[in-house]
């Protein structure tokens, strides 16, 4: 399936190497100002860096189809589109009966045969991400008429790692940087580490950190359509994603209760917690506190090194050099699609929860 929300959902659309990529946003209350602006700006916050990212130079002009007439949403599904102009699709044929180690070819081919468009990874690439992106724009317009911001940085590249534990406001500031790191320091670092991976013909994988301020306590609809399980749903989706985790994650299992358990104060007449190791959630239920989430992005698959793969006709083993133009790392611009995914789930639950009419 294509589509993704209930009562705010996302149908994505076309292919890397298709003549566009594009969304379909259907449940946007009428009358809501969008800014389409606003929209460029996020999606232009993907677009690759040079020396750190993908030769591809695409443009990624968002087109308004439907769904906005004179500023302001009409009620009816937002279509957003962006045309694919800068594509070479000469060094995929192969890889129909090679498939690439750590890529979807193999699996694609098993579910929908050989007609499956393997050309820039097809329906599968981290270009579908601009339509995510464009999409979760209008969602961020929705959270934040009601005081809800999203904001998302880059926590590791490879063996550097952000050891502080940061706010909304300084993962704001990782917007100044093309590694979309917390400081400049650690993104000086970070850019490097990139670049010796690249350097060996290699690739490195990263982990993006999500915060979320101002969402009020009551979001969730447990059992099985709690916070987390939505959230981690739509980071799923997101190529490259191998690991999603809340609050302390996966800290929590070397944790006794005592140590885990977030005490509940007052803060300014409201019940807060005196930290937050849960995350913003108790039982798939937002609390109050900053939803914080971190998503663990895997190395790009594509390298230039050569590696060991299958020839399905032959069934001999061949070693497969990959050619083409491939981000060495892909974390930096997974940033905007965790920040536009979480956007658009919780708007979707704040409609589902009543908060929006």
């Amino acid at each position: 399936m294509n589509t993704i929300g209930s009562e705010l959902r996302l149908t994505l659309f076309g292919a890397s190497h298709g003549p566009c990529v594009g969304a379909v946003l259907d449940g946007v209350p009428p009358g809501m100002a969008i800014d389409i602006g606003r929209v460029q700006n996020e999606v232009d916050l993907r677009r690759p860096s040079p020396g750190i990212g993908t030769p591809r130079a695409e443009v990624d002009k968002v087109e308004v189809v439907s769904g906005v007439m004179e500023g302001r949403s009409t009620g009816a599904p937002i279509t957003l589109m962006v045309v694919n102009r800068d594509t070479d699709s000469s060094k995929y044929e192969r890889f129909k009966n090679v498939p690439r180690p750590g890529h979807a070819d193999l699996t694609a081919r098993s579910k929908y045969s050989e007609c499956t468009d393997l050309r820039g990874g097809g329906q599968f690439s981290g270009r579908m991400t601009v339509a995510l992106v464009a999409a979760g724009a209008i969602a961020k317009m929705l959270l934040e008429e009601r005081g809800v911001r999203v904001s998302a940085y880059t926590r590791q590249i490879g063996k550097v790692v952000d050891e502080e534990e940061r706010s909304a406001s300084e993962a704001v500031l990782s917007r100044s940087n093309e590694v979309r790191a917390a400081t400049p320091e650690l993104a000086d670092r970070m850019r490097q580490e990139i670049l010796d991976a690249s350097k060996d013909g290699d690739s490195v994988g990263g982990v993006v950190e999500c915060i979320v301020d101002g969402l009020p306590m009551g979001l969730g609809e447990p059992f099985f359509d709690t916070v987390e399980g939505e959230l981690a749903k739509m980071m799923f989706s997101v190529p490259g994603v191998k690991g999603v985790e809340f609050g302390s994650g996966f800290r929590a299992a070397s944790m006794r209760g005592s140590q885990h358990n977030d005490p509940f104060v007052l803060v300014d007449g409201k019940v807060r917690t005196a930290k937050n190791d849960a995350g913003g959630i108790l039982g798939g239920i937002t609390n109050g506190m900053p939803v914080v989430f971190r998503v663990a992005i895997k190395p790009t698959a594509s390298i230039a090194k050569g590696q060991r793969s299958l020839d399905l006709e032959s069934g001999q083993q061949t070693e497969l050099k990959i050619e083409g133009r491939h981000d060495p790392c892909i974390a930096p611009r997974a940033v905007p699609a965790v920040e536009a995914g979480a956007a658009l789930i919780l708007a979707d639950l704040i409609i589902r929860g009543g908060v929006i009419d």
